[in-house]
């Protein structure tokens, strides 16, 4: 009797999410072949990759390696890897999102004029400005206001700005940033004319009303057309600032909000023309209009998110990824996950604090009294930590996902490992981190 062969995939641009759900989800090893190309944007060496990362070129040499040779492509990449993956599936006739809706999402400007008129209430007052904009064009702008690129990752040069000379100063970069900036959205303007004809290219800025209220998450997948949200993860802040501070999940928001939200997700796919895949549309809720306001379309799973639903749910993000390449419905089983909470903590530095990586000992006293704990550290030296945190307002080192009983509990785990397992150089800075009163439950 013959032996089905396992499915092959080819998971492009794997990153530190997913090479942990690589290593520790069974069904990857058990039940498929995983062919894997592509670098890490956020680790070196492997970004040193993107100096000479041509999209298009990519595209091709994967379709001529791949053709009859994979049942599936996928990936979990926002920066460029969402549209090389829809691009390279529709080349090689197999299931994928429309590379369309990719850029439809993805381009911010694109984003705010379909949300606009689908869904009026739903978007702030917006423009466009281009990274080299006049003093003139500067001052006629409405203030305060929230800028951020066309096309980016993770929040890079997205932040409020209060008066035209903050403006200027924002935009200040060094000859080796416009650089390292101009190869990062290179690789999506490339890619982006072979599908979608527009004039605004991505060395544009997004400008756009500030908004207020709790933060959240909608995650869920299209398949056939049809939209079906899978749950609401809250986004938490540093006090003060736009910087993520935790993720949790279950919501805390209102079932009422939280219906609302994914029936807005559903009606914002639609405009956009997102039919297959799965998704993340970050929202704000004023709890004191009641209003919700859409902040951008992820037309790719969050896979940081993926083990929280794990968590508390027993399903993964993962799973439902898997089957969505290979052209099948997700089959989502509730109730089944150990935890009743879960979060993802971010831990970050508002300066230009050096940080370290946990010792062996730390490390191995975290897997045997946490086992369902994962840690993934950034720690950055020099320049490179000192972009960031230019960049971004801030310097991400750590995250640490986490279930508990519950939300209590998930606490007490959390500042259980603050105890034990160290990041700064001296003891006082390890006390002042986890004495913050923002840490604990609000």
């Amino acid at each position: 009797m013959a032996i089905p062969r396992k499915s092959r995939l080819l998971f492009l641009f794997p990153e530190g999410w997913d090479l942990v759900a690589l290593e520790r989800l069974p069904f990857f090893a058990h039940d498929f072949e995983v062919a894997q190309e592509g670098f890490d944007l956020f680790r070196f060496p492997s970004s040193a990759n993107l100096m000479w990362f041509d999209a298009p070129r990519t595209v091709e040499r994967l379709v001529r390696r791949y053709a009859g040779r994979v049942d599936g492509v996928l990936t979990t990449n926002e920066q460029f890897g969402a549209l090389v993956a829809a691009t390279v599936a529709q080349r090689l006739g197999l299931p994928g999102t429309n590379p369309v809706a990719v850029v439809n999402s993805q381009h911010k400007y694109l984003a705010r004029r379909l949300i606009a008129e689908a869904e009026p209430s739903a978007s702030p007052r917006f423009d466009v400005i281009p990274y080299g904009l006049s003093r003139e064009r500067a001052e006629a702008l409405e203030y305060p206001l929230f800028v951020k690129p066309v096309k980016a990752a993770f929040s890079v040069l997205a932040r409020r700005i209060d008066a035209p000379a903050q403006l200027f100063s924002h935009l200040d970069f060094a000859p080796w940033e416009k650089h390292v900036i101009r190869r990062l959205i290179r690789p999506f303007d490339d890619l982006m004319r072979l599908h979608v004809d527009t004039e605004i290219d991505t060395r544009h800025l997004l400008v756009e009303e500030v908004m207020e209220g709790e933060q959240l998450n909608v995650d869920g997948y299209a398949f056939a057309g049809r939209i079906e949200p899978l749950g609401v993860v809250d986004s938490v802040m540093y006090p003060g600032t736009s910087a993520f501070q935790r993720f949790e999940y279950p919501s805390r928001l209102p079932a009422a909000v939280q219906e609302r939200a994914q029936g807005l997700a559903r009606r914002l796919l639609a405009a956009v023309g997102f039919d297959h895949g799965l998704f993340n549309i970050e929202m704000f809720w004023d709890p004191k209009t009641d209003v919700l306001r859409v902040i951008e379309i992820n037309p790719r799973m969050a896979a940081q998110f993926a083990d929280l639903y794990e968590k508390v749910e027993g399903f993964s993000l993962y799973e439902a990824l898997l089957a969505l390449a290979l052209g099948r419905e997700p089959e989502i089983v509730r109730g089944r996950g150990r935890f009743g909470a879960a979060a993802s903590f971010v831990f970050r530095a508002f300066d230009d604090a050096v940080k370290r990586e946990p010792s062996a000992v730390e490390a191995a006293w975290l897997a045997h009294r946490y086992p369902d704990a994962i840690l993934q550290t950034w720690i950055k030296h020099g320049n490179s930590r000192r972009r960031e945190v230019k960049w971004l307002g801030s310097y991400r080192y750590a995250l640490l996902n986490l279930g508990g009983r519950d939300r209590d509990d998930l606490f007490r785990r959390f500042e259980d490992v603050c105890r034990h397992v160290r990041f700064d150089a001296d003891e006082s800075d390890r006390i002042a981190l986890t004495g913050q009163d923002a840490l604990r439950p609000r």
